[in-house]
């Protein structure tokens, strides 16, 4: 394994000691791209980890940056649901309207998939609930469609 599969591989067995140690060698493995495109704190935040997320930010993770199907770690952690990670990247500056290659931002995401907390979270956050996907949906089209509608109250 080269040094950023042994990166990678840290992150999702959640191994903080040896992705801090890996960081103090290589300080630039945080704007490392794995075979998909994902970037550690995109990886993180797949596997819902949030310590690691953490010290990937304290050790300059570009925040913003796309993985190969243009989400952001906040795109990516919206349809999950892990409002504790979503919290600290807002904290962080993440860009709460990113778009992905179809056009869904978080909020898209966290309707279409019924994070009622992440909703609620976003919005918080003055997330733009009028933008639209390349679908021509915006985030409420996709609750009614579900008939989620806690979503579609908070939505409105």
């Amino acid at each position: 394994m080269n040094a950023t599969e042994l990166f990678f591989n840290a992150i999702q067995t959640g191994n903080v000691a040896n992705v801090k140690a890996q960081l103090q060698h290589n300080p630039d493995l945080v704007n490392a791209k794995d075979a998909r495109g994902f970037t550690p704190l995109i990886f993180a935040t797949y596997f819902d980890n949030e310590a690691i997320a953490k010290i990937l930010i304290e050790h300059n993770a570009p925040i913003d940056a796309k993985d190969a199907s243009g989400n952001t770690a906040l795109i990516g952690v919206s349809f999950k649901g892990n409002e504790a990670i979503m919290q600290y990247l807002l904290e962080n500056d993440a860009d709460i309207n990113a778009k992905n290659n179809n056009g869904v931002t978080p909020l898209i995401f966290a309707a279409m998939y019924n994070k009622v907390n992440s909703v609620k979270l976003l919005l918080e956050h003055n997330a733009d609930a009028t933008i639209i996907d390349n679908d021509g949906k915006m985030a409420i089209d996709y609750a009614e469609a579900k008939e989620l509608n806690e979503v579609i109250e908070l939505l409105k």
